[in-house]
């Protein structure tokens, strides 16, 4: 039933996810023109790059880097060339069959997509004519973007979106083979920046997403544009536990075509003119959710780096503890719990101990009340009365049922037999009376009637020969 729609669903994953980057069949906004690219040696790129200010970015990497942190990059493949990503991209895995085993070829209908993404989490910059942009004893270099954890390490895992897959696999199979390829791969991040207009998600990627729960890894995902046609949260941000990530602009509002709402959202992140690498040595200016979602999942890797001990569960507790809270009091549709603050999500003194399950919801969980039971060939035990605490019931016998009055049942037959002979007398007494008036030479059918009721009068002779009337009744002449 899921899988029948999921295709449908979501082949526009990343045009539902991606606004400035550019739309793919399947859209409900209109095209829009490929980002925007720039020269190749990145002249002025980092001053493009206002949340490392804006939101404590800069601030965040006295405390850590994401040095050591694995993020898995589940999108359009990532180019591992690129100056500002090389070194930082782990030979990766492809799970559509048409692109790289290692994952570092860029395809589907948004083959820059990936890279984007990938350099706003792990981005180091390069050494270039702009290179002494950069603040003394920033991380990196100080040509070229940045990411938000310049010391992490991507995981590429290149699947087919958008477009016809050339190599055969359907999106709701390549999607659950990619989230588990990611974790078995080590990763403690998964960032998906996809998303769908549709909240629900094939039941194949149940297990999947539980699967990175179980393992103990973070994953986050982008909420949608409203500018690409998603009004509301679509899958994998309505998947129970994922970090769904809303968009905000510069004045630090929900942003109106670069983000969609929903009561899943977790966080915000800036998500209107933002900057990344693109292959080729390029450069692209984008919008949307997709750029935030990297942003948050840069956070998270600062945090596993900072907090080693803490569990997943743990480590969302702390984000969505410390985000800045914005629009209505506490969690609401457009914001989630607040625009995030690394800088607080590093420093700021939450007591996490007693945090066991993900603050956010178990797809285990939410699969058992939602999901239908596979049929059992086993006899099911019969379930057991519980009742409330002190409660007591006495068994007792069943009441015998006491035998009830005895009805004569001739009456009604008699009854019944006696009107039956009545209407049977009724119907040959009128069968006979038609057939007589029949019978006679014809007459006009107003004569006949007339006749039939007794209202007029039919001639005949005496024994002597003379005329006369005789009147007539329902029952024959009258005397």
């Amino acid at each position: 039933m899921v899988r029948g729609h999921a295709v449908r669903t979501v082949a526009a994953l990343i045009a539902a996810a991606v606004l400035g980057v550019g739309m793919v069949p399947g859209a409900a906004a209109d095209p829009a023109p490929s980002a925007t690219a720039g020269p190749s040696h990145g002249d002025d790129v980092r001053n493009h790059e206002y949340w490392l200010d804006e939101l404590g970015i800069r601030d965040s990497w006295k405390e850590s880097t994401g040095k050591g942190v694995k993020v898995a990059v589940i999108d359009t493949g990532v180019d591992a060339n690129h100056p500002d990503l090389k070194g930082s991209v782990e030979k990766g895995h492809d799970v559509s069959g048409g692109g790289s085993d290692d994952g570092w070829k860029p395809i589907g209908a948004e083959p820059e997509h990936g890279t984007l993404v990938a350099s706003m989490i792990a981005g180091h910059g390069h050494d270039g004519r702009d290179a002494d942009q950069a603040p003394a004893g920033e991380p990196g270099k100080g040509a070229g973007v940045i990411g938000v954890a310049p010391g992490s390490t991507i995981i590429p895992i290149s699947t087919w979106l958008g477009t016809e897959n050339p190599g055969g696999v359907s999106v709701d199979e390549q999607i659950p083979r990619a989230v588990k390829q990611a974790v078995d791969s080590g990763a403690q991040v998964i960032n998906l920046s996809i998303g769908s207009s549709k909240t629900t998600w094939p039941e194949s990627w149940d297990s999947a997403f539980q699967y990175a729960q179980d393992h103990d890894v973070v994953v986050v995902a982008s909420a949608g544009n409203r500018g690409s046609g998603v009004t509301q949260v679509g899958a994998p941000s309505t998947i129970p536990g994922v970090v769904s990530v809303g968009g905000i602009d510069r004045d630090g509002k929900a942003s109106w075509d670069s983000s969609s709402q929903g009561i899943s959202i977790a966080v915000s992140a800036p998500s209107e003119d933002l900057i990344g690498a693109m292959p080729e040595n390029k450069y692209g200016l984008w919008s949307g959710t997709s750029g935030s979602a990297p942003m948050v999942s840069g956070i998270v890797a600062l945090m596993r780096q900072k907090y080693p001990h803490e569990s997943a569960s743990q480590i969302i507790q702390r984000l969505i503890k410390t985000a800045k809270d914005q629009g209505d009091p506490g969690r609401d549709p457009k914001y989630g719990f607040g625009v995030v603050d690394p800088a607080a999500a590093l420093t700021r003194k939450v007591d996490v101990s007693g945090v066991h399950e993900n603050p956010l919801g178990s797809v285990a969980a939410w699969a058992k009340i939602h999901r239908r039971a596979e049929p059992s060939d086993e006899p099911s035990e019969p379930p057991q009365a519980k009742h409330a605490v002190g409660e007591k019931i006495d068994p007792v016998a069943a009441p015998r049922p006491e035998p009830g009055p005895r009805l004569n049942l001739m009456l009604p037959v008699v009854l019944i037999a006696a009107v039956a002979a009545w209407m049977c007398l009724l119907a040959a007494g009128t069968v006979a009376r038609l057939r007589r008036i029949l019978g006679s030479p014809p007459h006009p059918p107003h004569r006949v009637l007339m006749e039939y009721w007794g209202w007029g009068r039919r001639r005949g002779r005496g024994p002597d020969g003379s005329a006369h009337n005789r009147s007539v009744d329902f029952w024959g002449p009258r005397s």
